[in-house]
């Protein structure tokens, strides 16, 4: 099987070398390696083309933001599995991506595979500070705004092809909305595995403050309602003690 692994980027300098590193790491061999970049200012480019020879498709130019660099992404993939790297995470080790594919030899009928994620500072790389785990998933949280992770969720070619694009009106939400489609609406098979497979640095999209925090509730709460899928505001608010109690278990160290 093969394994497209898509990294989307925008002045990613700091961190994408990392990210680049941790899939071509991989024991796996199978893999088309993906770079979507948003027509960066900065020396990211730079740093992507020492790795050249080692990735299948390089674009740069200007996008309509991170989803739409995603879409730019699978339209151009070949892979049966597709995965998105974002440019300031990194796979835990380098057997994640053999784990995942195996995983999805055992279940030829799923559609999805999805694992756990932790999220740490950029100055201590080695630290837990948050962890989510898409182990506790079930599609009846999405309505609480509660969704698998999506860095460490891998889907076939096909599932994209049935079901359509990432949304980009969407600025932080869009991932969410296509979970929505594909485990509600299509109701598409997935298989949880319960490992930490990536580390992701806080302060990105989706986890840079409240600000970010209420974008996110209300295009989630959008989605769901295009959707017609019943939910409200105060159900969607729920993540929010969901994620302080996360990172409170990870201080007590009980996971």
């Amino acid at each position: 099987m093969r394994l497209s692994i898509i990294t989307v980027s925008f002045n990613a300098s700091k961190y994408i070398r990392s990210a680049i590193e941790s899939v071509l790491n991989q024991t796996y061999s199978d893999i088309e390696y993906i770079i979507v970049d948003g027509a960066s200012t900065d020396c990211t480019m730079n740093i992507v083309n020492e790795y050249a020879d080692n990735i299948k498709h390089i674009i740069s130019e200007k996008d309509k933001g991170i989803y739409d660099a995603m879409n730019k992404g699978i339209a151009l993939a070949s892979g049966d599995i597709i995965g998105i790297m974002n440019s300031d995470d990194f796979y835990l080790h380098s057997k994640v991506l053999e784990h995942i594919v195996n995983t999805f030899k055992l279940n030829p009928l799923t559609d999805m595979v999805m694992a756990n994620l932790d999220f740490v500072n950029p100055s201590d790389l080695s630290t837990t500070v948050r962890f989510y785990s898409s182990h506790n998933f079930s599609p009846w949280k999405l309505r609480f705004g509660y969704m698998p992770a999506h860095p460490a969720t891998f889907i076939k070619k096909s599932a994209y092809e049935l079901v359509g694009e990432y949304k980009v009106d969407y600025k932080s939400a869009a991932d969410f909305d296509m979970f929505i489609r594909m485990l509600m609406v299509y109701k598409l098979g997935y298989v949880k595995v319960d490992k930490k497979i990536v580390r992701m640095r806080v302060g990105g999209v989706s986890t840079s403050g409240m600000s970010s925090y209420m974008t996110t509730t209300s295009e989630m709460l959008k989605s769901l309602n295009e959707n017609r899928i019943y939910s409200n505001i105060l159900m969607i608010l729920t993540r929010l003690p969901i994620k302080f109690f996360q990172t409170l278990l990870v201080k007590l160290n009980i996971k």
